[in-house]
């Protein structure tokens, strides 16, 4: 194994300001690229590298394309009240959704509840990010979107669904309980990434193009994604698909051109946003004592039993100042980092004993 062909480990902050630095060379302004590096980083540190630095260079291709739109007009249209739609202008999806999670703050504290559906938005990194903000504030966040058409209905071939992602969380007097979750076997990104790194998929997650089981991460792109459990995970991504577009102009993921395939296209996501406030029920305090309860119950049901969204946050927290990148990503983002004029940071020293996130995941 050359030195190249190794995981290296990085200082955070530094990952932080190199895909910073990307973004604002493709026109990005340093406010945003700061939020939307901070959320890739993030990612990665919480295991979630199908969402992490893997990104980047799609996103800055895509920026450098036309396909995200580096300083959108965004535009919200009937929203004085809990409810209200989002027009994204085609900008990054993590600036666009920092505009929903904010306006959905101050909406639900008014009214108790906010849905915003939002269209002519992109990929907004991980779930996660933003009902963690939303926890924060006591409030239970409900997210879900349409993606690129990767994914074929149950007993289907055909890729007219895409991978439908879902979050949920909510507040805990410590860490929330936080669902987040592609309704496919596996998300695209860990398809992508399984490719970066030269392995192959587990069993069950693709087919080929000829409909044929595979395990190999080139054969599932150019086949299809099957749904997670069957026809029910097939149901729940069908009816996800339907609220991230059906209430506003987005496209579906029948009618989306990708911009993994094509940099030069507007995706036009949709996503919906539930708030609740727990203010506005029970009181703050009550539910997230009675979370802590859920929480305990969870716990005690076995000795290795985990609650939804724990070991990601203990990922974060073991990651919060260095982490170990996989031989493949580092690769592309030197090649990223090149064509960009720029230099990756150098690798931080380690004692040999790092893994990286995503193998922990």
């Amino acid at each position: 194994m050359t030195q190249d062909e190794r995981d290296r480990l990085f200082a955070v902050d530094e990952l932080v300001g190199f895909a910073r630095a990307a973004l604002v060379s493709q026109g990005v302004p340093e406010p945003d690229a700061a939020l939307v590096a901070r959320s890739l980083v993030e990612a990665d540190q919480r295991g979630i590298g199908s969402h992490g630095l893997l990104r980047l260079p799609l996103y800055v291709s895509a920026l450098r394309h036309g396909g995200i739109s580096a300083r959108p007009q965004l535009r919200f249209e009937n929203a004085d009240g809990a409810t209200g739609t989002l027009d994204g202008d085609a900008g990054l999806g993590q600036v666009v959704m920092q505009a929903a999670v904010d306006w959905s703050l101050d909406h639900a504290a008014a009214h108790g509840v906010s849905a915003l559906a939002v269209h002519n938005s992109s990929h907004y990194g991980a779930g996660q990010f933003w009902t963690d903000q939303l926890a924060a504030q006591g409030m239970i966040g409900i997210l879900t979107s349409t993606t690129g058409p990767v994914t074929a209905p149950y007993g289907g071939v055909r890729t007219v669904l895409g991978t439908n992602p879902l979050t949920v969380a909510m507040p805990s007097t410590g860490d929330p309980l936080t669902v987040d979750m592609a309704t496919s076997a596996g998300a695209l990104g860990k398809v992508m990434a399984a490719k970066q790194a030269g392995r192959e998929i587990p069993a069950g997650w693709a087919v080929d193009a000829q409909g044929e089981p595979t395990t190999d991460p080139d054969a599932a792109i150019g086949g299809a994604l099957l749904p997670f459990g069957g026809h029910k995970g097939s149901g729940l991504s069908v009816l996800l698909e339907g609220l991230s577009a059906a209430l506003t102009p987005a496209t579906f993921a029948f009618d989306t051109q990708d911009i993994w395939k094509s940099p030069d296209a507007r995706m036009n996501n949709g996503h919906l946003l539930l708030v609740l406030d727990t203010g506005a029920f029970a009181g703050r305090s009550t539910v997230e004592a009675r979370v802590d309860d859920l929480a305990g119950a969870v716990h005690g049901a076995g000795t290795d039993v985990l609650v939804p969204g724990e070991k990601e946050y203990a990922l974060h927290r073991r990651h919060a100042e260095r982490l170990t990148l996989g031989a493949g990503l580092v690769a592309d983002l030197r090649v990223l980092a090149r064509d960009l004029g720029m230099e990756l940071p150098a690798p931080a020293e380690t004692d040999g004993t790092e893994t990286t996130a995503m193998e922990e995941s």
